[in-house]
């Protein structure tokens, strides 16, 4: 986003509420602005003051005599909309507004800040917050914020929801000699999001990787184009708080059921190629190896240890976290035997044991870096008596500026003993843990990224051969009944109209007619009751199956009747559908519950009664869904074992699957008042499928 790069490098900053009081933001921000070397001009702006820190100060922004690109407002909440015209009238492109008194007051503060954002609208201003902690940029250098300190200057962009983590977060990060590009306290978000963030530091050429912390997406549609485009140019890597099911939607369908508040925002980060994080110590774990490390090619790992135990934990996470332990060529370990103690283990891990110096580690380092069939290195260092970790450090970092194109990470375990050697492991770019799995975490995040970018993303699929209009009509005479829940022909002939194939079915409103229906079906045939409040019908009653004359279709059609209204008097009913019994297959379930913030999410995974007890179901979003998408979310699940062919059985038609899979989300994406939509079972043949039974709930 160019249009934020006069945010993030302006050629001028005003401080709108500076002070000369050192107990106040105002202050802060100012002295921060100047302390960080930010080379532009600045401008303080307070009414009561002629000077402040060694500046003029200007009794207003109309006073201001240049030009200014960004303005940090550190004023009391009520006098911000006023300065903001200010700003506006003034032809300032960004606003900053630190000042808290928003929407996380109440309904005036929500009121306050949506007449706010019409101020930054009507002169075309974007605003960061407001009730934020501000921004920082390293390379301008730039820190517009009232924190103490300024970053150490790094690769690594980091955007959060919550100011105070940054002030955690950058206090952490000195201490432990961590550079950042940028900083971004997002508030309350009324402008500028998460996304616009994202998006700008991935063409931000001081940006190697992204880190966010997020509770919340503003726009879900934003978001997935944003890390869709980011992903392609640097890792995005995300920890997203509040994962409980405590919020999530009541459902009545299977699908709506088995995705739980989190699960979108599981399956967005998915679909647009970020790297999610499951505590804060992996998003930096993560975010330090990509800041320094190279892609690897693969996914085999190489592990040099002086210690056994070290080693054995480090293969088991290698493993446990879907990575190979890389298997050497001959020559590789032909040469590790040549050099090594016959007690050395000279197969991955390498064990080159205690009593090693750092001339042994060295050439077993250096040896299985140079086997083309190691894609990442892990180096692991216990403290021996006879050790010499700084020493031992140093030949490690020559070993990678040897071998730059290899992701290398360390593990130094210990405390104040080996501090010195991980300091010049770090100064070096070689990230260095204390204990084996989070450096398993980093070459694991580095791979899965090095994947994703190699991965093909597909092509949307679309189909010309849809009737839309049959299904505005259906939908409209639904609502015009006063119903939100299709009936299963309707439902039916909604997935026709998509050309989802659906087993042959008719209502009936007697049991004539249903004798009729079923003669043109073709015998057998089942009959299922028709009501709207009927979600379950076999628990009332309300189902026949494998019906093979008039006369059991009759029967069927008055005992169905006699049951329902038994467990269920006075309930409206619209008759029976007949349908066409069709032969066992495997049996899936296709299914769409519509996400609040990104929209259709299509399900799909093992069907029948047990749908709810098995839980073997994968989900994609139906936004920009992809061939490669729907392949990939089929092989997450224990259907597609089936599908491929199980124990003697053929395989049926994944293909058609694909197709109807693309089909149910394209009607998705045309039918937005969808709610909810369950086709469970779904019977898939060596050649095609039909649905059996299709349920559909909209929007009034």
């Amino acid at each position: 986003m160019k249009e934020l790069e006069s945010l993030f490098n302006p050629s001028a900053v005003a401080v709108l509420g500076a002070s000369r009081s050192r107990q106040k933001l105002g202050n802060a921000v100012l002295r921060n602005i100047i302390d960080s070397g930010y080379p532009g001009k600045i401008f303080p702006v307070n009414p009561k003051e002629k000077e402040i820190e060694g500046l003029p100060c200007y009794p207003s922004v109309g006073a201001i005599p240049d030009p200014v690109d960004a303005a940090v407002i550190v004023v009391p909440s009520r006098l911000v909309k006023p300065l903001a015209e200010e700003c506006g009238k003034k032809g300032i492109k960004h606003l900053i507004v630190i000042t808290a008194g928003f929407r996380e007051v109440g309904e005036e503060g929500w009121r306050a800040e949506r007449e706010l954002l019409q101020v930054c609208k009507k002169y075309g201003m974007r605003m960061v917050g407001p009730n934020c902690l501000g921004i920082i940029d390293t390379h301008t250098p730039l820190n517009a914020t009232f924190a103490t300190g300024f970053p150490l200057r790094g690769e690594i962009a980091f955007i959060s929801q919550s100011g105070a983590l940054c002030l955690a977060i950058l206090d952490w990060s000195l201490d432990k000699g961590i550079g950042f590009s940028r900083f971004v306290s997002l508030g309350n978000k009324a402008d500028l999001n998460e996304s616009d963030f994202i998006l700008s530091a991935a063409f931000d050429p001081h940006s190697r990787v992204i880190a966010c912390y997020i509770e919340d997406v503003s726009d879900g549609r934003q978001f997935l184009a944003a890390c869709s485009q980011a992903t392609r140019r640097v890792p995005v890597l995300v920890y997203k708080a509040g994962t409980s099911q405590a919020g999530a939607r009541a459902a009545s369908s299977h699908t709506g059921a088995l995705a739980g508040s989190d699960v979108a925002y599981e399956t967005a980060f998915r679909q647009c190629g970020v790297l999610r994080a499951r505590d804060m110590a992996q998003l930096f774990d993560w975010a330090l190896a990509f800041s320094t490390q190279p892609l690897p090619r693969g996914k085999r790992v190489a592990v040099v240890t002086n210690s056994g135990g070290p080693g054995i934990i480090t293969t088991d996470n290698v493993e446990a976290r879907g990575l190979e332990m890389a298997r050497f060529q001959k020559e590789t370990i032909d040469r590790l035997r040549e050099r090594l103690p016959a007690e050395a283990n000279l197969y991955n891990p390498v064990d080159v044991i205690g009593d090693a110096d750092p001339d042994r580690f060295a050439f077993a380092l250096r040896t299985v870096a140079a086997d083309p069939g190691v894609d990442s290195l892990i180096a692991i260092l216990t403290p021996t008596a006879v050790i010499e970790p700084e020493e031992t450090a140093r030949r490690i970092i020559a070993v990678r500026q040897e071998t730059p194109d290899k992701p290398l990470a360390a593990v130094f375990l210990g405390g104040p003993e080996v501090q010195e050697a991980v300091s010049q492991l770090s100064k070096a770019g070689i990230p260095s843990y204390t204990f084996p799995e989070p450096a398993v975490s980093a070459i694991e995040g580095l791979t899965r990224y090095a994947q994703l970018r190699a991965r093909d993303r597909g092509r949307v699929v679309t189909f010309d051969d849809v009737d839309r209009q049959r299904v505005r009509e259906i939908f409209r005479e639904v609502r015009e009944d006063g119903r939100t829940v299709l009936l299963a022909t309707e439902a039916a002939e909604v997935a026709r109209a998509y050309g989802i194939p659906v087993a042959p079915s008719a209502l009936a409103s007697q049991p004539d007619e249903a004798e009729r229906i079923a003669k043109e079906l073709g015998f057998p045939v089942a009959l299922k009751v028709m009501s709207p409040r009927i979600l379950h019908k076999t628990d009332v009653g309300g189902v026949r199956l494998g019906l093979n004359s008039p006369e059991a279709v009759r029967s069927a059609f008055v005992s169905i009747l006699d049951a329902v209204s038994r467990h269920l008097p006075g309930v409206t009913i619209y008759g029976i559908q007949v349908q066409k019994m069709v032969d066992p297959g495997t049996e899936l379930i296709i299914g769409l519950n519509r996400d609040n913030q990104f929209g259709p999410l299509l399900a799909c995974g093992l069907g029948g009664i047990y749908v709810n007890l098995l839980r073997d179901v994968a989900f994609r979003l139906a936004w920009q869904l992809t061939d490669t998408d729907i392949q990939e979310m089929l092989q997450e699940t224990k259907a597609y074992t089936l599908l491929r062919g199980f124990r003697g059985e053929p395989p049926k038609d994944v293909d058609a699957v694909v197709e109807a899979l693309a089909r149910t989300a394209q009607l998705a994406r045309d039918f937005p008042e969808i709610a909810e939509l369950d086709m469970n079972p779904v019977m898939v043949y060596e050649r095609g499928l039909a649905a059996l039974d299709v349920k559909i709930t909209i929007d009034t």
